[in-house]
């Protein structure tokens, strides 16, 4: 995701369908994704409860009905949408977690630097699925919230681990809900990127990511 003259990637411009830019929905046909690109285009732009059907089959060249025939409602579309966002980030980070596994201070700028990687050079998705998410039923809702909570306490096991290897001296304590906290500081600083940086940024994706992980490390209260 790096980009080259400090431009981002677009949400056009995506990788292997296992990553986070991959094709929307997970294993969906090809008029499928191609409903879900122009659906994320509107919601980004506008937010869900703003868009209509009729102005997301249109921008696809097709009847407003044709939705219905691919997907049971809008809803089901933006849930599947946010969903396959959020389970991509997770299974993008536990697989770069893995590679640096035993190491705190590592597993936490591995952690970032996926985090921040999404949210700058894909932000379109990644500003989708941190505010709208919201607008789902009590019931897809939740789901999604289990996933942002298994990524968040996943990150806070990071912590607390630097912590008893005293690599870490977090604010608070080295207790859990001090992890946590930091954990959740983090998290947003990561998420966050979504809302300002653009594709003129000066910093390069790979940049942003080094100095988010840095800062991370600082917050974690890293020892030298």
């Amino acid at each position: 995701m790096s980009a080259a003259g400090g431009v981002a990637p677009t949400d056009s411009q995506r990788p292997d369908s296992d990553q986070p830019g991959g094709e929307l929905p997970i294993g969906g046909s090809a008029l499928q994704c191609r409903i879900a690109d122009a659906a994320v285009d509107l919601f980004y732009r506008q937010g869900a409860l703003a868009t209509t059907v009729r102005e997301i089959t249109s921008a696809c060249g097709l009847t407003p009905g044709a939705l219905y025939n691919h997907f049971a409602s809008k809803e089901e579309l933006l849930y599947l949408v946010v969903r396959d966002i959020h389970l991509r980030l997770e299974r993008t980070v536990t697989d770069a977690q893995r590679a640096t596994a035993g190491d705190p201070a590592a597993e936490l700028a591995t952690i970032v630097r996926v985090y921040v990687g999404m949210n700058s050079g894909f932000r379109q998705r990644s500003r989708v699925a941190n505010r709208e998410y919201q607008l789902l039923t009590a019931e897809r809702r939740a789901q999604i919230v289990a996933i942002r909570r298994r990524l968040r306490d996943r990150l806070t096991d990071v912590l607390l681990a630097g912590g008893r290897h005293g690599l870490f001296e977090l604010v608070g304590g080295d207790d859990r809900a001090a992890a946590t906290l930091t954990a959740v500081a983090i998290g947003a600083m990561c998420a966050n990127v979504s809302d300002w940086a653009r594709e003129r940024h000066p910093l390069s994706v790979d940049e942003l990511r080094d100095r988010y992980a840095e800062m991370a490390l600082r917050l974690a209260g890293a020892r030298p």
